[in-house]
């Protein structure tokens, strides 16, 4: 079995994905070890299938008994720590809140970067390493700025609500990962 973590696009109010029904969906599609994180709709869950038919699986699900028919990613654990956590702003982990990451379709040109530079505003900070954007803005993202710009300047496949969501669903990745062996 390996250890799956399923991103839907515009994580948090945007996605309007019921956790607990949204979960025994997929457990009744046949999906083991289904784990979904607070009202985000993010799912980690354990499969022998190929990522591909298992998106195509978790995307039909969230079609057919929510009407959700936005983006969604999967990733392993491996690859998400790969993506996730190579936090540039390690100060910022005591305030969960006031960090974000963005998981985006590619690794963004120059001209989107350099645009997205100039809407930048007072503290609010973000750097792009491959395809993540973190985002640290001082006063939350509820007042942040940049935030909705975010997604009209770049390519974003996913998002993080704060660090608690990357952390947690890196901790729920990790602990499956374990019980799946």
């Amino acid at each position: 079995m390996t250890c799956w973590i399923i991103l839907f696009r515009g994580v948090g109010g945007d996605t309007l994905l019921p956790v607990q029904p949204l979960k025994a969906a997929l457990v009744e599609e046949g999906f083991e070890s289904v784990v979904t994180y607070i009202n985000t709709g993010n799912v980690v869950l354990t499969s022998n299938d190929r990522p591909k038919r298992i998106a195509k699986r978790v995307a039909t699900t969230a079609l057919e008994h929510f009407g959700f028919s936005k983006h969604i990613m999967i990733v392993s654990r491996a690859e998400w720590a790969k993506l996730i956590c190579q936090n540039p702003f390690p100060l910022a982990v005591s305030e969960p809140a006031k960090l974000h990451a963005y998981v985006l379709e590619r690794t963004p040109d120059a001209e989107a970067v350099k645009a997205l530079e100039q809407k930048a505003i007072g503290p609010e900070q973000f750097e792009i390493r491959g395809r993540v954007l973190y985002y640290y803005t001082p006063q939350g993202v509820s007042n942040a700025r940049l935030h909705p710009k975010i997604e009209k300047t770049l390519k974003v496949a996913a998002t993080a609500r704060n660090w608690n969501t990357v952390l947690k669903l890196a901790h729920l990745a990790k602990q499956m990962a374990g019980d799946a062996k």
